[in-house]
């Protein structure tokens, strides 16, 4: 008599529950065990119990570097996947912006009065409107910089009048200065200014006689020349008779 099949699912004993899980766990090695030698392949085998205790098996020396492995061609194939997801989705970008930029363009061309033969008539009175709602926000536009303009002038206006009145003030007081300086100078000048009062020569008249000094000193390059005195204006003691005092010569 054969033995039956067991129902697969959780097993409420727990001591019966652990005994199966010994066995189940030391069958599932010698299978992958098995596997590794019969079929040369790298087999790896991690297995946690209930308690949280590792239970490994690795057909190679080193578990690390069969999960290394495991990482590298797992992580490869998703990113492979997403690589395809996301070229996917770049292309249908593209064809959303292409469209995107066809409408556009086809927007500009009928503002600019071109193909207008494919709208019909609601859609002329919308372009219409559309270009008229333009319009009035660009006069808006212009009105208002050419009144931040006008407000930028009048504001440099003003700052120049004020620097003028400023100079024109500076000037005034200038002159001003400049006046009162010269009719201080001018006073100075007058009370200095004592008038010549020459000493009477009545005192010093018998003192002091004209020189008689009648011939001309000549100037040349080779010195001074002077000119005797004439026989006649000396007197026979060889005194000059314009010097009655005989004190000095007569060419002094």
């Amino acid at each position: 008599m054969g033995r039956g099949r067991v129902e697969v699912k959780r097993i409420e004993n727990k001591i019966n529950r652990q005994v199966t899980f010994s066995k189940r766990r030391n069958g599932l090695f010698k299978k992958a065990y098995e596997l590794s030698v019969l079929c040369d392949a790298e087999v790896a085998l991690i297995i946690f119990s209930n308690a949280g205790k590792l239970y490994d098996f690795s057909s190679t020396s080193s578990m690390v570097k069969t999960l290394e492995k495991y990482h590298r061609c797992s992580y490869g194939l998703l990113k492979a996947s997403e690589q395809e997801d996301e070229t996917q989705y770049n292309y249908h970008e593209y064809l959303r912006l292409k469209a995107r930029v066809e409408i556009l363009q086809l927007s500009q061309r009928n503002l600019l009065g071109e193909d207008l033969a494919m709208l019909n008539a609601k859609e002329l009175e919308q372009l219409e409107h559309q270009l008229e709602m333009s319009l009035m926000k660009i006069r808006s536009t212009k009105t208002q910089c050419i009144l931040d303009q006008i407000a930028e002038l009048q504001r440099k206006t003003k700052i120049n009048l004020i620097n003028m009145k400023l100079l024109y003030v500076q000037l005034e007081e200038n002159n001003g200065k400049e006046l009162v300086t010269r009719q201080m100078w001018e006073s100075e000048a007058q009370t200095s200014c004592i008038p010549y009062n020459p000493l009477p020569t009545t005192h010093f008249h018998h003192f002091f006689q004209p020189l008689g000094l009648f011939n001309t000193i000549h100037n040349s390059f080779s010195g001074l020349r002077f000119n005797h005195i004439g026989a006649n204006e000396m007197n026979d003691s060889g005194v000059n008779t314009n010097n009655p005092n005989g004190l000095f010569p007569g060419w002094m």
